[in-house]
């Protein structure tokens, strides 16, 4: 497993319970500014299921994907509203209160 996937499982266990960050953020947060869409990569081959939160990681806007590892966006809003997520649009976080950056 590469180093950098290694960064990006390390950021995302920092992200609390109750909030969410986004793609972006982790790149930023792991010092590689563009990196965004490696960053989904990296997630969506989470071999740390249940111990790297990645539905907690959204796109900038909000939404869900529809490609969440573990189950499709239906699951990740479950797993974000158990945490007290609150949404502003049906798949969409509602970003001014729920968002931790770094």
């Amino acid at each position: 497993m590469s180093d950098f996937f290694e960064r990006v499982y390390g950021a995302v266990r920092l992200v609390p319970k109750g909030k969410v960050s986004t793609y972006g953020d982790i790149a930023r947060a792991i010092g590689t500014l563009k990196a965004a869409r490696q960053v989904g990569r990296a997630l969506h081959g989470n071999p740390y299921r249940g111990t790297v939160p990645c539905h907690r990681i959204v796109f900038r806007d909000g939404s869900l994907t529809d490609g969440f590892a573990f189950g499709g966006k239906d699951v990740q809003k479950a797993l974000l509203l158990s945490e007290g997520v609150v949404f502003s649009e049906e798949f969409k976080v509602d970003m001014k209160n729920f968002r931790w950056n770094f």
